[in-house]
């Protein structure tokens, strides 16, 4: 057995990529995948060099990649536009009056769309008014201050 593994060591590391890579498959970290192209390079150099060599070349490309690559693809997949969902990105956008906006209520379109609206300083604004969206509660639009056209 021993000696089929020495005769066959590169497909003793085909056999650890592989099972590395199916186990990055459930913890989605980039770790494993790391070390399972470090076992595809031992098992590339395995039939050229003493076993011994290829765990040193495992140890040093593993290092390189978790070092310099995963840093690199972890910044590339978590780099790019942030996607603010539901209700809390309309805050800070332009409200335009469509109903008279009180305290007590009104109406404003915020990006096409009607919501409900009201001011928490007490003041009104009429139709066609523009508005900053402060904040958003339940339903309806808390506006407040002009906004230059």
């Amino acid at each position: 057995m021993t000696d089929w593994i020495n005769d066959n060591l590169w497909v003793v590391w085909i056999g650890v990529a592989v099972v590395l890579a199916v186990a990055e498959l459930l913890s989605l970290e980039l770790v494993l995948v790391m070390f399972a192209v470090a076992a595809v390079a031992a098992a590339a150099l395995a039939p050229f060099v003493p076993p011994w060599v290829t765990m040193i070349v495992f140890g040093v490309v593993s290092i390189l990649l978790l070092g310099v690559i995963r840093p690199r693809f972890r910044r590339k997949l978590h780099s790019g536009p942030t996607l603010t969902v539901g209700h809390h990105n309309l805050v800070g956008h332009v409200a335009v009056v469509d109903e008279p906006v009180s305290d007590l209520g009104g109406r404003v379109a915020i990006d096409g769309e009607l919501w409900t609206a009201r001011t928490r300083s007490g003041e009104q604004f009429d139709v066609g008014a523009r508005l900053t969206v402060v904040s958003i509660e339940g339903a309806t639009a808390v506006v407040a201050g002009k906004v230059a056209p």
